[in-house]
């Protein structure tokens, strides 16, 4: 059967995270507005129309969506573009579509996967048509995967989400040096990036009337958000620091949050936990997370497709980035910007986009290595 040659080591950490995940949505309950419902209910469900999605995926295998990435990924830019068009404002946001009787639906979480996709399957052929390519057949190359990634940045910036397009250069940036392009791109790019957002965090900080005339109200409130987190104050964080501290060895207990902060279904879902189970839940926690990422870091370092090898960069990048990233902001260290931890916090588009990421490695856990050239 099908099922013994699924890979234990994914579906077991998966399994206890959706334990974990489930457990700790509910004990935030209570400091949850009751119109949102049963969220650990519903996180619940998710799960299984995402176990759904895996076994569907495992029954077309990943090649299927290789050939067919073009049309996944022209279909995300449609949505996006129509969020910006017709979506309701929630929050001064347009991230979400309303579905009667389904709830919201996040298309930006569906973009990592479909940009993954295309990078993938860019790349391989690349490495197909050039064996030994020349300084400028890779830089054409690297400006036209650019161009891949902008697109949807822009539309989801606009929207705006600065955490999901974060995620997308995060993604371009593990995948492209998978690729292995010459280090000096990676360099150029870097030197490129450190005087472009000098310029601008100098507007911002020495003439930020000026910024506010060339990027906008918007732009200028993010950034203040994002610095923020420097002076340690707000609500939000000063209460889950609270929790967190408070919670010993072995935490106040299941369902025992002994403070309320804004988000702490999704966002700040590790400061439920935290303070729930303490540093002993924490490790227990961690490990499993760790163990996770590990398991898919040595899948791709077997011997399999390199269009696989691709995919594999770009999941560990994004879950490794979300990870420390969601946990860091929740202690302090890092600035507050509503990006998740991926499998924990509450979330059905998230998580369903996690899940089909999960039926992509089982599939590559179980083929053999194989030779195509998707166009």
């Amino acid at each position: 059967m099908i099922v013994k040659k699924l890979n234990k080591k994914i579906l077991i950490p998966i399994c206890m995270m959706a334990i974990i995940s489930i457990i700790t949505i509910y004990s935030a309950l209570t400091y949850t507005s009751s119109e949102l419902g049963n969220l650990a209910l519903k996180q619940g469900i998710w799960y299984i129309v995402g176990i759904g999605l895996v076994a569907f995926l495992i029954h077309m295998k990943n090649e299927y969506l290789y050939r067919h990435t073009i049309f996944l990924y022209i279909f995300g830019n449609i949505l996006l573009l129509g969020l910006l068009l017709f979506a309701e404002p929630v929050n001064n946001s347009k991230c979400w579509f309303s579905i009667p009787g389904v709830g919201t639906i996040q298309p930006s979480e569906f973009m990592k996967i479909f940009i993954m996709l295309m990078l993938a399957t860019m790349i391989h052929n690349f490495r197909s048509d050039y064996k030994n390519p020349s300084v400028g057949q890779e830089f054409i190359f690297i400006l036209k995967t650019l161009g891949i990634v902008l697109i949807p940045s822009v539309l989801t910036f606009l929207q705006p989400d600065t955490g999901a397009v974060l995620i997308y250069l995060i993604i371009y940036f593990c995948m492209m040096f998978a690729s292995g392009i010459r280090i000096r791109w990676f360099l150029i790019a870097g030197g490129v990036l450190a005087l472009l957002l000098s310029s601008i965090f100098g507007l911002f900080f020495l003439k930020q009337d000026l910024f506010i005339d060339l990027f906008g109200t918007n732009l200028f409130y993010r950034f203040e958000r994002i610095f923020n987190w420097q002076s340690g104050t707000g609500l939000q964080l000063e209460n889950a620091l609270a929790a967190i501290g408070s919670a010993g060895i072995f935490g106040h207990g299941f369902n025992e949050t002994p403070i309320y902060f804004p988000e702490s279904s999704t966002d700040f879902i590790f400061a439920v936990f935290a303070s729930n189970f303490g540093l002993f839940g924490v490790i227990i926690l961690l490990g499993i997370i760790v163990y996770f990422d590990v398991q898919i870091i040595l899948l791709a370092k077997r011997k399999i497709l390199d269009t696989d090898k691709y995919i594999l960069a770009g999941i560990v990048g994004m879950l490794l980035f979300q990870q420390v990233q969601n946990i860091g902001m929740t202690v302090g260290l890092l600035p507050i910007t509503g990006i998740t931890l991926p499998f924990i916090s509450y979330g059905g588009s998230s998580l369903l986009s996690y899940m089909i990421l999960v039926g992509i490695i089982l599939n590559i856990s179980m083929e053999k290595e194989k030779h195509y050239k998707y166009k």
